[in-house]
């Protein structure tokens, strides 16, 4: 993946996590009476593109029926009756303003994750290839100690040490530190390597003979040819992120209930009757899919590398 499909790629996201919350038709922790585990309500093709209601036809079994003799508008118009595009979950709530409201926590987590991770990453890993020796030797073995960590059973320990009730904004916080540790070590093997190649290459030396120090030559030269890895890497742990966090809520190590994540809408769905009979209440693993396909998708386009430029004075 080129830099800049990556830059679109996260500017994409970022938008999405942003204005998501100002898309949802309603209050994400809105309860409609009468609407438990309501099916999506599409528009029918074949009478314009019109949305009919639903009743309810058996409240034990939560069975509805579509009313045909009445029409409704988008859910984003005032009306009396809602209108529910991608169904309701088990208390009522919009599934569709959940996933637009969850998405700001779902993926303002996972950026700011890739880009503590890369950048981290990027520091040290060009710092053990620009100094080698001692340098490098601390960062690799520190490196390698993270990756062999057993993540879930640290998060696990962690988690049983902090108050029963904890605050979103610090099981954000924390989570946030989280990622970024388990993920620079990733980034820095590879801008480690990048650049301990790129230091044998003549415009380098030109440069180095030319006066140039260290931090010079890292910011003008080394850490510019990292670009292309840099923008892999970020593209690769933004899924991995988004996954981390769905998984974590999901086994109830991170955020409550009553924050709407991806991660804390899927463990509302863990259930056999929820997966069978609503199968619409996995609408945030959908949008986790479609965020992790799209991703692929765009790695599938990585450039050939080409030849440094000559160095300019």
């Amino acid at each position: 993946m080129s830099p800049r499909r990556s830059l679109v790629l996260l500017g994409l996201l970022a938008a999405l996590a942003l204005f998501g919350p100002s898309l949802a038709p309603y209050d994400p922790g809105a309860v409609h009476r009468g609407y438990l585990h309501a099916p999506p309500m599409w528009p029918w093709v074949s009478d314009g593109f019109a949305i009919h209601p639903v009743v309810l036809e058996d409240q034990l079994q939560q069975r509805f029926a579509v009313d045909r003799s009445r029409t409704l508008a988008l859910p984003w118009r005032a009306q009396a009756e809602p209108v529910f595009l991608f169904g309701a979950d088990r208390s009522g709530r919009d599934v569709l303003s959940r996933v637009l409201a969850g998405s700001r926590v779902s993926l303002g987590l996972a950026l700011l994750a890739v880009i503590g991770a890369a950048t981290c990453g990027a520091l040290f890993g060009a710092l053990a290839g620009a100094r080698g020796g001692l340098v490098d030797d601390v960062v690799m073995r520190v490196a390698d100690f993270v990756l062999v960590l057993p993540i879930l059973y640290v998060i696990v320990v962690l988690r049983a040490a902090m108050p029963l009730v904890v605050s979103t904004g610090t099981v954000f916080a924390v989570t946030l530190v989280i990622f970024v540790v388990v993920g620079w070590p990733v980034v820095a093997r590879g801008v480690r390597g990048v650049v301990a190649g790129e230091q044998a290459q003549e415009y380098v030396l030109a440069a180095r003979a030319a006066g140039g120090s260290t931090a010079h030559l890292l910011r003008r030269h080394l850490l510019p040819a990292c670009a292309g890895h840099l923008a892999v890497q970020a593209s690769l742990l933004l899924p991995g992120f988004i996954l981390a966090e769905a998984t974590l809520s999901y086994l109830g190590l991170g955020f409550p209930e009553t924050v709407p994540t991806w991660g804390t809408m899927l463990r509302e769905a863990a259930d056999v009757n929820e997966l069978t009979r609503f199968p619409w209440t996995l609408t945030p693993a959908a949008a986790i899919f479609l965020v992790t396909l799209v991703t692929n998708v765009l790695l599938q386009g990585r450039p050939r590398p080409r030849a440094p430029e000559n160095v300019r004075g």
